[in-house]
């Protein structure tokens, strides 16, 4: 009788099953510490911040108001603040290494420091909005000028289209002068160098802290005394352009800086000059970032009331030309309503810097808009 004939690949699959079934092979072992979550808070953590802070209170008001002689609102916040950090610190301890104890309390602090500033940001937009919120409920505030109105006469009669019409005249020729300079001295710096580019970058950085009261006195000086020209709104957006310079220059150069340089080789491997990398490869591809740079200089020109009040001059009537006559804006219009001793001129002054926050936020949400469309190429 013939013997029966075995596979070789069945026995070899047998073999590996019995081995398999008498050897435990281990497992692989990941050595990898695994992170810590620092941002998960359980039920635990709120409380331990929470009973903190009511604690601190409690124990703050005891001392400071009955025990020690001490008072003031400043502070008794104050010595909250740090009675709560040190609370914190400690309930911290009762669970937690040193580690997470010192990440628990930097983030209290930052936090507390975060809120305190958004909290002095809300008050003044708040209290300004509040203040301004009497004029701003009449139509003609918007419609009309201050040509016919006096400090004595009530809201219903005057507004600010006068100084509405001056700032976006005069923003917009700062701009035209500002925008194309600033890109260019950000160009040179970045892009083209040279001996004189350390002494540029010297000089833009300097005049990033130029004081408004200097650029106005610059332009007063040169144009309105030499030049003999009469104070208009060319002369005030020539002084709200000295503002706006060194910041657009020094924001697009740090864009600027940021685009890949892959992009600069590929386009002079393929043949293209300097000035086409830098006008077609460049500048598209920072352009989202550069309508960023713009937002930071129209707000540091837009809110100048020292250039404006050297070289615009004053004026109640509507005027479109910035080549003849006063040009007051939002801001100066501010400042002179406000030193009236009459609450109709404080309500028409808190009205106007209510409306130059919501220019301001206008301008914002259009360059993110346009900065957004950009990006995605529509």
């Amino acid at each position: 009788m013939a013997a029966p004939t075995i596979d070789p690949a069945t026995a070899d699959k047998a073999v590996q099953e019995t081995v398999a079934m008498t050897v435990q092979i281990p497992e692989p072992v990941d050595d990898e510490p695994r992170k810590r979550d620092l941002r998960g808070r359980t039920l635990d953590d709120v409380a331990a911040a929470l009973g903190s802070l009511v604690g601190a209170l409690g124990l703050v008001w005891v001392l400071y108001e009955n025990l020690l002689p001490t008072s003031g609102p400043l502070g008794f916040f104050v010595s909250w603040f740090f009675v709560f950090v040190l609370l914190y610190a400690g309930v911290t301890a009762m669970r937690h290494p040193r580690t997470v104890i010192a990440d628990r309390v930097a983030a209290a602090v930052i936090q507390a420091f975060a809120g305190l500033v958004g909290l002095a940001l809300l008050l003044v937009v708040g209290y300004t909005a509040f203040r301004g919120a009497d004029a701003l409920g009449y139509s003609n505030f918007f419609t009309t000028d201050l040509s016919g109105a006096g400090p004595l006469d009530p809201l219903t009669s005057g507004g600010v289209l006068h100084a509405l019409v001056g700032t976006l005249v005069e923003i917009m020729i700062a701009i035209a002068i500002t925008l194309p300079l600033g890109v260019g001295c950000a160009v040179y710096l970045n892009e083209v160098g040279g001996r004189f580019s350390r002494v540029v970058r010297t000089v833009v950085e300097a005049m990033t802290a130029l004081p408004s009261i200097v650029a106005g006195l610059f332009i007063f000086t040169t144009v309105l005394l030499m030049a003999g020209l009469p104070r208009s709104g060319l002369a005030a957006s020539l002084a709200i352009s000295v503002m706006m310079l060194p910041i657009i220059a020094r924001s697009a150069e740090v864009v600027l800086r940021v685009v890949p340089g892959g992009l600069r080789e590929a386009s002079l491997a393929l043949g293209a000059s300097q000035w086409q990398t830098v006008w077609r490869v460049v500048l598209p591809t920072a352009r989202p970032s550069l309508a960023t740079a713009l937002i930071l200089g129209i707000a540091r020109g837009i809110g100048e009331t020292s250039p404006v009040l050297l070289t615009a001059g004053y004026t109640t009537y509507l005027n479109f030309d910035p080549t003849s006559g006063p040009m007051v804006s939002l801001p100066l219009m501010t400042y002179q309503l406000s030193r009236s001793s009459e609450a109709v001129d404080q309500s028409r002054a808190f009205g106007a810097a209510t409306i130059l926050l919501l220019v301001v936020l206008l301008l914002f949400v259009i360059a993110r808009l346009v900065a957004q469309r950009s990006k995605t190429g529509r």
